[in-house]
């Protein structure tokens, strides 16, 4: 059955769910690469060469188009300069650079030379960034002089990093710069590059994510996981511009998100499936604002868009009748990382014109749940159905499905309901074994993964979220992990002890708070907050710092020692019901 049947983009009534899910069968490969789909195909056919893959947007300056030869012309520069520096097929090589065009060069550069791309963010502070650089095992870096400071201070300590690569590094005082300059480095290689052929099986990725106890983890992600994601991305996106049976069609498809492209909801829910259909993606490297973001969409006629619900509500508040001042036309929305709400989705349909449609996934296992309302009802407040191809329950512990509205984890079964394997899985966590069999539940071949994420099933079958299993929490769409920040923390010598929890907040979901227990001869007060704050601020992200820091004589801990966040997590939720402060 094909989307075309469906005549209302926005329709409550259509309902193809059933058919769509029982008809889908995936088509996976033995040999798959991402560069190749998202680049090559589009830049070695006449017919699509010349058309625009990237539009760069930097404030203060000209757009400027990249077409699908541009980018192939660079990347077959960038791989032959990174194979000379001896990385080899496997390696890593960290991407830390913004919404840019060398981004998108970089990435397929990596790719289609078999090695593995590991994006981090420019957000990262030095403990941060110095802990992945090493897990990884990084051979290359490549970054812009926005975190080429930071990056410089801790490359001592990363023996394995052999060499950094500058883009932008015009004017940088000797003492600052990178090995190597981007410009220089891509004139003097040839334009022409042979790629890998590389398995569907192999790794493309490596994305760290943010865990409740220990360091982060790597999840490896395979080049068959881009095809595991693009139902999701279709659908969310209401099938508009993105045909998936016959993208070699053109069309005024436009896709522009703010989510960074060093993160999941960047790199896999925006830039690689909208080169995957040979559309052209906006990149912004800017601050978000509502008025910038409005400006973007009128400015590039985009038509689809990833934004977060915090970004949402804030264009909803500051640009309430947005058709009075901008002319747009946009076709698909989607929304994760938080509940849309009510007042967002009426603001979407009635004010953006497109019914936004929630969606749910985690780097392990990416685009698993959402809404399409073009193809099915789209109820607002939830994360949606399975999208076709995956096979998706609400579980007990034991494994077995939960009753209607009964709470339980959301976990994804390795088989679709065909019983093919489901091609959206990662390869585990990076040298974390342990780690990578706890998230399955039976047989690894024939098994639940687990998402960690708690939710109910209602008799139609739409999930609805109630919270994490375990204590990683989302705080204005970002991914929090405690106890990087508690660890932080920790290490300043006015405190022995901390725990993070999310603090309910009507605007942004949750902030991060810390519950502080100094050590002996320190002495709380406002100085020491700002100073705490400051110090996580100096060594993490920007969004890990803690909103709020509450000094108490202990923690609650467990039997064996545990620091039991759950029942600080409780306590805010009844002060926020309650309305007291700490």
């Amino acid at each position: 059955m094909r989307p075309s049947q469906a005549s209302d983009k926005t329709s409550t009534s259509l309902d193809l769910y059933d058919a769509l899910h029982s008809r889908f069968a995936w088509r996976v490969p033995e040999h798959f690469n991402m560069a190749h789909m998202c680049m090559r195909r589009w830049a070695e056919d006449p017919a699509r060469a010349a058309d625009t893959a990237v539009v760069a947007c930097t404030p203060g300056q000209s757009d400027q188009a990249h077409t699908y030869a541009d980018l192939l012309d660079q990347a077959n520069r960038l791989s032959n300069a990174l194979a000379a520096l001896g990385v080899q097929r496997g390696d890593r090589v960290a991407i830390v650079l913004p919404q840019r065009f060398e981004t998108a060069v970089a990435y397929m550069a990596v790719l289609q030379m078999g090695a593995v791309g590991m994006p981090l963010s420019q957000l990262f502070g030095p403990e941060a960034l110095e802990f992945r650089l090493q897990d990884s095992e990084a051979v290359v870096a490549i970054c812009d002089q926005a975190t080429l400071p930071v990056l410089l201070g801790v490359r001592d300590d990363c023996p394995l990093l052999r060499c950094v690569i500058g883009v932008g590094g015009d004017g940088t005082p000797e003492g600052m710069r990178a090995d190597l300059d981007w410009t220089s480095l891509l004139a003097q290689e040839p334009v022409d590059f042979t790629p890998v052929n590389t398995l569907a099986e192999e790794a493309a990725v490596l994305i760290y994510t943010s865990g409740t106890t220990g360091n982060p983890k790597g999840a490896l992600i395979p080049h068959r996981a881009l095809i595991g994601n693009l139902t999701g991305f279709v659908c969310s996106q209401n099938w508009f511009g993105f045909d998936p049976f016959d993208a070699s069609v053109p069309s005024r498809a436009v896709f522009w998100s703010p989510a960074d492209w060093a993160w999941t909801g960047g790199l896999m829910d925006a830039l690689l499936p909208t080169l995957y259909f040979g559309r052209p993606i906006v990149a912004f490297n800017g601050r978000f604002s509502s008025q910038t973001a409005f400006e973007l969409i009128e400015r590039h006629g985009v038509t689809h868009s990833f934004l977060f619900p915090t970004a949402l509500k804030a264009m909803m508040k500051a640009v309430p009748t947005p058709k009075q001042l901008y002319r747009f036309n946009l076709q698909g929305l989607m929304s994760a990382g938080e509940a849309v709400g009510d007042a967002v989705f009426a603001y979407c349909q009635n004010q953006l014109g497109v019914t936004v449609n929630e969606m749910f996934g985690q780097t392990e296992i990416n685009y698993i749940v959402g809404n399409c309302a073009r193809l099915y009802p789209a109820r607002p407040g939830s994360m949606g159905k399975g999208y076709p191809g995956h096979r998706v329950a609400v579980i007990d512990d034991e494994g077995n499905e939960c009753p209607v509205d009964v709470p339980g984890d959301v976990a994804v079964h390795r088989l679709d309901v065909h019983g093919d394997p489901d091609p959206v899985f990662f390869l585990g966590y990076w040298k974390n074994d342990a780690s990578t069999r706890a998230k399955y539940t039976g047989d690894m071949a024939d098994s639940w993964c687990r998402t960690g994420d708690l939710a109910t099933r209602d008799a139609d079958g739409y999930l609805w979220y109630q919270g994490r299993a375990d204590d990683v929490f989302k705080a204005a769409g970002y991914r929090i992990g405690p106890s990087e920040i508690e660890n932080c923390l920790v290490k300043h010598p006015a405190v022995a002890n901390a725990a993070v929890v999310p603090k309910p907040d009507a605007e942004r979901g949750a902030v991060v708070k810390a519950y502080v227990v100094l050590a002996p001869g320190h002495v709380a007060g406002d100085g020491l907050v700002k100073e705490l704050q400051a110090h996580v601020k100096g060594k993490l992200a920007p969004y890990e710092y803690p909103k709020e820091i509450e000094f108490i004589d202990s923690l609650p801990m467990t039997t064996t020692g545990k620091v039991q966040r759950r029942v600080l997590r409780l306590q805010e939720e009844e002060r926020a019901r309650n309305g007291l402060r700490a």
